[in-house]
């Protein structure tokens, strides 16, 4: 099968056809149609997607359209505040008057602009956790891979790209899809960005899952959609709704284009099992149909039964899946913002250019006075007071404005939480990099609450991934991992070991008994979701913590026990590893500790042996000092060492010799 939305060449979504995308549970009789091509579609049989089906869908779009006006309205709205276009939406059909300014300062701008630059320094990274103890090296395999399958579908970008919309509009849409033309045909997982214009469900849902229907509609040119399914050609003229659009400053011409719609929608199977499906039309013609196809009818699009779609509010609606975001909670004072600097503009244009009141009977020439370059200005009659020409007089902006000014300005700056200091500025008396830290780490709580509200999306994406990898990754294919040293290695994975596996019969041969039903396990993970990438403000916080820990001693390995039990009352990024090299630095004391005990010990016993010669040699020597045998000291000795030395082996013999006393010099001078 093949497709558009969603699939393939343009926006992303597409029922596999590729080498190694056959869908895991379709085995038998539907399996071996499927797999020897045969297509309902194609093949002129029977369909199940009638036209009177087709027409009830066609009808709960134009529901779901309707029901979602306010919301659309909403969006095109604050699309133009976020463009600063906001007075052309306000004037509506009214004509701008040239005399009265209309300035669009960019202070909401800048305050969604610093929670974006928010989102972007903590991208997430997933760490897969597994569930049960045989599954840990698949869990680990699956931390190293899925980052890079991501980035293969350029998912930072996509990332990038909705958290605008998400501070705009309070609401992003991921649709996590399984596309059969990547890599060469072998097929892989793709991330797109759906704009919320384009996706339709059910009113008065809040999880989309709920959703008895979801609709995804896209715009495509008539000529590649007439060449892709030339059955098609009949029915693009033939819109089924009216998709609302944007205010552009291009013209966009959407004559040339045909509605395509992607139809989402679940069914119980008898078994109780909840199977996505899925059809494409155009008009009253069907492109794709799931449930018309023999390889996906009993098994649905995706194994896993749910919607391809993740959303990601910021601020929650009651009763919808979409939320709210910056722009409509301060477009209010970002209005009277604006309001109140025209003014202000307005008074200091007037006060700068002088105005006056003139007499009838003035007898100045008024094309001299009015003309700035002329040096001598004629004047009729003998005088020229105040009576006959007088400055018009314009009186400042009184201050009061101006603080008003000054609060709103204040006002959204709160209510956005977008204080001087969240971006590098400073307040009055706060001068320490410390300190200035510790107010950005402090102010940035709502950024962290609403990144870990997108953390929770991505935790749902990956799931999904997973579980296309799961169904779709049959043949084994090859990925770069890339070490945090930068080291690389070469790791092959396939979906041998995240598959259902059967599990071995309770008793041993009952696989051979009649009746008997085989159990399968599926390896389930949990995913710990971190931030990739780390702000300035975080690491210098983080690198503040670690020189109070070193100058408190907590890496003295003499003071290991009480470090160890003040760590075990804390929680930071980066705990275990520190309780680690704390735990490192004990043991490596401890070991010095007994290695230095042995040594003594050594030397204790070198040194009773060493005195025990050393008295033997004195005994020796006492009778020749009276004229008996006439062995001097050194010989002496030299016969004790040799006595001590006859039970060792050659090796100490040698050393034995080497380390011999020279006992015929005392002091550096020979004995005569």
């Amino acid at each position: 099968m093949s497709g558009l939305f969603g699939f393939g060449r343009n926006q992303g979504n597409r029922v596999p056809d590729g080498p190694g995308a056959q869908a895991g549970p379709a085995a038998g009789p539907v399996g071996a149609a499927a797999a020897a091509g045969v297509s309902l579609l194609r093949s002129g049989r029977t369909r199940t997607m009638t036209q009177e089906r087709l027409a009830r869908a066609r009808e709960t779009l134009t529901k779901y359209k309707d029901g979602k006006t306010a919301l659309e309205n909403r969006l095109i709205e604050e699309e133009q505040w976020y463009r600063l276009r906001h007075w052309e939406y306000l004037r509506r059909k009214k004509e701008k008057d040239a005399r009265t300014p209309e300035p669009t300062s960019a202070w909401l701008f800048d305050s969604i602009a610093q929670k974006h630059a928010d989102a972007m320094d903590n991208f997430p990274v997933p760490a897969v956790l597994p569930r049960e103890e045989s599954d840990r090296q698949s869990a680990q395999l699956l931390s190293d891979i899925l980052p890079v399958v991501l980035e293969r579908a350029d998912f930072e970008q996509v990332y990038n790209d909705n958290w605008w919309e998400k501070l705009k509009h309070g609401t992003a849409v991921y649709g996590v899809f399984w596309d059969s033309d990547e890599e060469n045909g072998l097929g892989d997982v793709v991330v797109r960005d759906i704009d919320l214009l384009n996706i339709f469900w059910e009113p008065g849902k809040r999880d989309i899952q709920a959703s008895r229907n979801l609709f995804i509609v896209s715009l495509v040119d008539k000529d590649l959609l007439a060449e892709e399914y030339p059955r098609a050609k009949g029915s693009m003229d033939s819109q089924v709704i009216t998709v609302s659009e944007y205010i552009h400053d291009e013209n966009i011409d959407t004559a040339s284009k045909a509605l395509v719609v992607d139809w989402y929608y679940k069914v119980k199977s008898p078994s109780g099992r909840t199977i996505l499906h899925y059809c494409k039309f155009v008009g009253d013609t069907v492109l794709e149909a799931t449930e018309d196809d023999p390889e996906y009818r009993e098994t649905g699009l995706y194994d896993h039964g749910l919607y391809p779609v993740v959303f990601d509010v910021l601020f929650p609606d009651k009763d919808s899946p979409a939320g709210f975001g910056y722009i409509a909670v301060a477009k209010d004072p970002q209005l009277y913002i604006d309001k109140l600097s025209g003014a202000v503009l307005q008074n200091a244009l007037m006060c700068s250019k002088p105005r006056f009141f003139r007499s009838a009977q003035t007898g100045v020439n008024m094309e001299q006075f009015c003309d700035w370059n002329q040096d001598i200005v004629d004047v009729e009659g003998s005088s020229l007071d105040e009576t006959r020409l007088r400055q018009i007089e314009v009186q400042q902006v009184p201050g009061n404005v101006l603080d008003v000014l000054q609060l709103k300005i204040n006002e959204l700056k709160e209510t956005t939480a977008n204080r001087d200091y969240n971006a590098g500025g400073t307040t009055s008396g706060v001068t320490a990099a410390a300190a200035i830290a510790a107010l950005q780490e402090a102010g940035n709580k709502t950024s962290r609450d609403s990144i870990s509200g997108s953390y929770r999306a991505y935790r749902k994406i990956d799931s999904m991934v997973v579980e296309l990898m799961r169904q779709f990754y049959d043949v084994e294919r090859s990925f770069r991992i890339v070490g945090p040293n930068g080291g690389e290695r070469f790791e092959r994975f396939s979906n041998a070991d995240i598959r259902d596996q059967e599990l071995p019969p309770a008793v041993p041969g009952g696989e051979t008994m009649e009746g008997y039903v085989p159990m399968f396990r599926r390896p389930v993970f949990d995913y710990d979701i971190r931030a990739q990438k780390r702000s300035p403000f975080s690491q210098m916080a983080q690198n503040e913590m670690a020189k109070e820990f070193y100058s408190l001693g907590f890496f003295n390995p003499e003071r290991a026990q009480e470090s160890m039990a003040a760590l075990q009352m804390m929680d930071f990024d980066g705990h275990d590893q520190v309780m680690q090299q704390v735990q490192q630095g004990q043991t490596l004391l401890n070991m010095l500790t007994q290695a230095t005990m042995e040594l003594n010990m050594l030397r204790a016993v070198l040194g009773q042996r060493t005195g025990t010669v050393s008295a033997q040699a004195g005994s020796s020597a006492a009778p020749s000092s009276g004229g008996g045998t006439g062995r001097g000291i050194g010989a002496e000795a030299l016969a004790a060492q040799t006595a001590h030395g006859a039970d060792t082996t050659p090796y100490g013999q040698v050393l034995m010799e080497q380390s011999r006393p020279d006992m015929s010099r005392t002091s550096g001078v020979a004995v005569k």
